[in-house]
């Protein structure tokens, strides 16, 4: 059987993984697979016994101390078929991870001073339309690397209160729409056909009500955070965890936020964590091995992580935590 199939995974849960698996699409056709950092070694798993597969892309999906090695051999089996393989992201990745997913002369596209999906445009730009920077330019302003030497110039080509209002409908359709999958696809394939984010039917009117869940957030989080020395922290109920944990931060006081949610059907907490300009320490390494010692998973960037950590092990992962802040 001849090797046809393009496939790209990437990560669902905002615009920096949507647009990435925009662009590529836009480069190089094939299939979308959006995927939490969890599923990524799932998808990975069910791909490796796929006979027409000829080229993945993996977007915007970092690794942690739990999965990396798993990764790195499922990797070494896709090359074993000689499927082309392009690993492209941003998040934190140890030196020694990084030199043997090279070895594998796997195509690795990585800096952390860019977010993905502007390195997605930076790396392919001769295939794809001028419109593509735009979609790169909003998700390094959702993921707040606008400041970044490349993303920067992307966002001097267009008006930053167009770029912010388009990066936030965008956004906000993203986050509302995360229980389904075939609409996150949908969206892919729009943004690959040079749709602007505002173009897209229904988009403004999903913001309107991501919006008004926000609002009424803030009033929740002034009544049930907890603060402890070095850090605040939230349980969330009824919302996201990634959408509460910056009125924490803010309204808090602390360098630290946390927020976590409990997935029933998991057992475990997604926890998600931010850092004031004032935290000088790298938080994503921190939760990174935190989390895999007590039986989770986690990782990130220096100011913005996550952790899946065990429910019975949550308050152990908060006091923790604290005191390694100290």
């Amino acid at each position: 059987m001849a090797r046809t199939k393009v496939v790209c995974i990437s990560h669902k849960e905002d615009a920096d993984g949507i647009g990435a698996a925009s662009l590529i699409r836009q480069a190089f056709g094939g299939d979308t697979r959006l995927v939490d950092y969890p599923g990524l070694i799932t998808e990975l798993e069910q791909l490796r016994n796929d006979e027409s597969l000829k080229t993945v892309y993996i977007c915007d999906l970092g690794l942690s101390k739990t999965n990396q090695d798993q990764f790195v051999e499922l990797l070494k089996a896709l090359r074993k078929k000689r499927v082309s393989v392009t690993y492209i992201d941003h998040h934190d990745l140890e030196d020694g991870i990084k030199k043997k997913i090279q070895s594998l002369k796997v195509k690795l596209i990585h800096t952390v001073n860019e977010c993905t999906t502007v390195q997605v445009y930076n790396a392919f730009k001769s295939k794809l339309n001028d419109h593509s920077s735009l979609i790169a330019a909003c998700s390094a302003v959702t993921d707040y690397m606008e400041d970044r030497p490349v993303g920067s110039k992307l966002l001097q080509r267009f008006d930053r209160q167009f770029i912010l209002l388009e990066a936030t409908v965008l956004t906000f359709t993203i986050v509302s729409h995360q229980k389904d999958c075939d609409y996150l696809l949908y969206l892919v394939d729009e943004l690959s056909q040079l749709k602007y984010p505002h173009d897209i039917p229904n988009t403004f009117e999903f913001a309107r009500i991501q919006a008004e869940r926000i609002s009424g957030v803030i009033q929740k989080v002034k009544d049930n955070m907890k603060k402890m020395k070095n850090l605040a922290h939230m349980e969330v109920t009824d919302s996201g965890a990634s959408m509460v944990v910056n009125f924490v931060l803010g309204m808090s006081g602390k360098d630290v936020g946390v927020s976590y949610k409990f997935r029933e059907e998991k057992g475990v907490y997604a926890v998600s964590i931010r850092g004031s300009k004032l935290c000088k320490l790298h938080l994503g390494r921190i939760v990174n091995q935190l989390a895999t010692d007590l039986g989770g998973s986690g990782g990130g960037h220096d100011k913005a992580c996550g952790a899946v950590i065990p429910k019975e092990k949550i308050s152990q992962f908060l006091k923790k935590f604290n005191s390694k802040l100290s």
